[in-house]
This record gives C-alpha cells, sequence and structure tokens, in this order.
C-alpha cells in the first residue's frame, strides 16, 4: 500500500496506463515520477511528459535502486503474463516496487495488498478483502467482504465481485462483468465486458458474452 514515506519512482512503460499513473502518483501520492524505462529496442530518444525515457536494461546504472523505486505500468497483454515478466525483472534488479490506492476509494478496516498493485478511484473495498502483487483495479469497482483477487489480475471499471469471491492469479475482467458470491475463477481466465458468472469456472476459461457458455478455445489460444 502507499506509505507516507514518498519515494523516487521510475514507471515502466510509455503507453497510456503509464501516462496515466504518471499524473495519478504525481498529484494524489506522496511519490514523485522522475524517468520513464522501456526495453532499447523501443527507445526512441524522445522524453514523455518532460521526463527522459531510460533503456530497461540500462536502468540500475542510471536509477539504481538504492535510491530509487519502480512501478511497471503494463496492462493485461498476454493475459496479464506481460506485465509479471517485466515485474519479475524489476524484483530480481532489486527495485522496490510502489502500490497505489487512490484517495477517493473507499476502504474499510485497513486493505491488504501486494506490491506493484494500483487501484484506481471509486473502487468501494469492503473489509477482509485481500489483493494480491501486480493488480490492477481500474475505476468504479464493488470489491465484496472477504473475497480474494491473486497476483496479477486485471479488473476493469464498474465490476460487482460478490462477497466471498476468489479470483485467480493472471485473470482479466472486462467493464460491467458480475460475480456471484462464494464462487472462484481459476487461473488466466478472461471475462468478457458484461459477462455474469454465476458458478465455479475452469483454468483458461474465456466467458465472452453475458449469460453463455465459456468459449471453446482456452485463454493462452487467443490473440489477447
Amino acid at each position: 500500500m502507499t506509505s507516507d514515506t514518498g519515494r523516487k519512482v521510475v514507471i515502466f512503460g510509455t503507453g497510456d496506463f503509464a501516462r496515466i499513473a504518471a499524473v495519478y502518483l504525481d498529484v494524489d501520492s506522496p511519490h514523485e515520477v522522475v524517468a520513464f524505462s522501456v526495453s532499447e529496442q523501443y527507445v526512441t530518444g524522445e522524453p514523455l511528459l518532460g521526463r527522459e525515457v531510460v533503456p530497461f536494461e540500462e536502468i540500475e546504472s542510471r536509477y539504481p535502486p538504492s535510491e530509487f523505486a519502480m512501478f511497471v505500468a503494463i496492462g493485461f497483454s498476454r493475459v496479464n503474463q506481460a506485465r509479471a515478466e517485466i515485474y519479475a525483472q524489476a524484483k530480481a534488479k532489486g527495485y522496490e516496487l510502489v502500490s497505489y490506492v487512490n484517495s477517493k476509494a473507499d476502504t474499510y478496516g485497513g486493505i491488504d495488498i501486494g506490491d506493484n498493485t494500483f487501484i484506481f478511484e471509486e473502487n468501494v473495498i469492503q473489509p477482509f478483502v485481500r489483493i494480491g502483487s501486480n493488480v490492477v483495479l481500474w475505476s468504479g469497482n464493488h470489491i465484496g467482504h472477504d473475497s480474494v483477487i491473486e497476483d496479477h489480475c486485471f479488473i476493469a471499471s464498474h465490476v460487482v465481485i460478490s462477497g466471498n469471491v476468489t479470483i485467480r492469479e493472471y485473470t482479466f475482467v472486462g467493464v460491467n462483468a458480475t460475480f456471484r458470491d462464494g464462487i472462484t475463477v481459476a487461473p488466466r481466465n478472461i471475462i468478457g465486458a458484461g459477462a455474469l458468472i454465476m458458478k465455479d469456472t475452469e483454468e483458461g476459461a474465456v466467458h465472452a458474452v453475458k449469460g453463455t457458455p465459456p468459449h471453446p478455445k482456452k485463454s493462452w489460444e487467443l490473440d489477447f
């Protein structure tokens, strides 16, 4: 969870999520975003939001982990695998990975979250919820009591997760999806926009349309 002690932060990524994360961290956290980083092949030499973009291969020498923290701002590419890979590489380099909880999120009784987790505004997170590492909760979701969101998940906006739900690792949940209470979503699921999930799912399942059975292909078979 975001601490009261600010860190100087390098954001990995230059896409929409990275730009948006920089604004939120600058405006609504004690942290200061000082640079961006991507793999060397994607460095153009152009700054982003007035900060330099540094090759990830050189990041330790330019922004050493003893002095700087990092946030990995990659979306849900390859069912969150792309973000998880850089997350692991950044930790291996020795970086602290900051988490962020928006000041306009509603949390009750404290919140248990891992590192590199980003929680946007208007999320309602009820008591006894546990959220893992490298998770993104976009704006306006309801996370019911005693629910668990495991590592490397991405929850889009206006999702309703009822009480005692477990969402296993590497799952993507699209806008306006709804989960009944007490169910378990297996790892690496893709839950499409507007899907209604009423029972436990199988690993790699793809629920693309509200009320329909799972897609015949597994999530890792799709170009996602």
